[in-house]
């Protein structure tokens, strides 16, 4: 199982629609991941980091999960619509990780 982490660093004077995030642009991420093998999905809103009354360093992270690695690939072939959506909820440069997920 791999896991597609999207983050967003919290970044001061940068817009985040969180509810676009969750609701619209996900609804876009399933209609065009979940053929191509998207497992699940989630959203993870920043609330705070490690120090007490410190930012979060993440404004927002979606999480994807794919069986492998070639179901991520075959999902990114139609990721066209999902990427020209991203202007609609943020101007932020999103980093992503691509993990192996170990359960234990």
């Amino acid at each position: 199982m791999i896991r597609v982490s999207v983050m967003y660093p919290n970044q001061e004077g940068k817009k985040f629609d969180h509810e676009y995030y969750a609701t619209i642009h996900f609804d876009l991420v399933k209609q065009h991941f979940n053929p191509h093998g998207l497992v699940s999905c989630a959203v993870d809103t920043g609330l705070g980091g490690g120090a007490p009354g410190s930012s979060a360093p993440f404004v927002s992270i979606g999480n994807l999960m794919f069986n492998n690695m070639e179901d991520f690939q075959a999902a990114m072939a139609v990721a066209e619509p999902v990427m020209a959506d991203i202007v609609n909820f943020t101007d932020i440069e999103p980093q992503i990780q691509i993990s192996e997920i170990n359960e234990l």
